[in-house]
């Protein structure tokens, strides 16, 4: 079961290597990201070639690689045949969603779409999915649960999952890199199409559309200064975008932990879900 288990670990160790690529972000929990590591260790021998293009090259190559091992970890296991057919669907549905999710992502950036349903529907299928909500399918197939209970562990981490996410879209602009290990401002820089950048923008189309030209050329700028940064911040904040999305956290996040009362859940592991949920979408990094 620990092994099984675990394998959810290198997903998300894919997940991140690859997103850190796409986003061509420089650090991750205060360390260099893959590719910027493996692009310094290039330029540390003295190898031949583009640094930058074998940094890449190296870390798409490790994600691949930690998928396949991710694979290798389940099929490894020694589940019983029973078990095996009954999470192996919901392990293919997983990759599918987090890639998919992906392309979703770099899709609303290439293809301008700034609505908040479109936003809404990448944080469900690129993190919601495989952060929460289909580790806690598997754990309850894996453990035999029937199948009303399946559906309550669903619907809990698709909200909570959901709320993790917006609580990391404040962080990216609002938080502090030496708690959240990244440079704030960034999902700007990189023209991410948020849900906060996307109410943002609703709401300034409405009441200012100053600001709403503000927002639209920022997005995407890689050489925002500091300045900007505190521009946008304070854009977001006095258009109500910011209060939008901690309402949006909160509503999650409820109807999640009622959910959860809701269901047959033993009380012992109801209580580490309720901390659990607390901590994703209150957290500072």
């Amino acid at each position: 079961m620990l092994r099984a288990c675990a394998s959810l670990e290198l997903i998300q160790a894919c997940a991140l290597i690859h997103d850190d690529i796409i986003d061509a972000s420089v650090t991750r929990r205060g360390y260099p990201t893959v590719h910027i590591g493996f692009a310094d260790r290039h330029r540390g021998l003295g190898w031949s070639g583009s640094a930058e293009r074998f940094g890449e090259s190296a870390a798409i190559l490790l994600g691949d690689l930690a998928l396949c091992w991710a694979d290798d970890m389940l099929r490894e296991a020694g589940l019983d045949s029973d078990t095996a057919a009954r999470i192996s669907p919901v392990w293919s549905s997983m990759r599918t969603e987090v890639l998919g999710g992906q392309l979703l992502d770099i899709e609303a950036e290439a293809g301008l779409d700034e609505s908040v349903d479109a936003a809404m529907r990448v944080n469900r299928f690129k993190t919601a999915a495989y952060t929460v909500e289909r580790p806690l399918h598997l754990g309850a197939l894996l453990a035999g649960a029937p199948s009303e209970l399946v559906e309550s562990y669903r619907a809990f981490g698709s909200d909570i999952g959901s709320a993790f996410q917006l609580r990391d879209d404040l962080l990216g602009v609002f938080g502090d890199p030496g708690v959240t290990g990244k440079p704030s401002g960034d999902d700007i820089r990189e023209g991410k199409r948020t849900v906060l950048m996307a109410v943002g923008m609703q709401l300034a189309d409405r009441d200012r559309p100053d600001l709403a030209a503000l927002l639209r050329t920022s997005l995407g700028d890689a050489d925002l200064a500091e300045d900007d940064i505190r521009a946008i911040r304070t854009a977001l904040t006095e258009l109500g975008a910011v209060d939008d999305v901690e309402r949006r956290i909160t509503e999650l996040t409820e109807r999640a932990l009622g959910t959860l009362d809701g269901s047959t859940v033993e009380p012992g592991a109801a209580a580490r879900l309720r901390a659990m949920a607390v901590s994703a979408t209150q957290r500072q990094y």
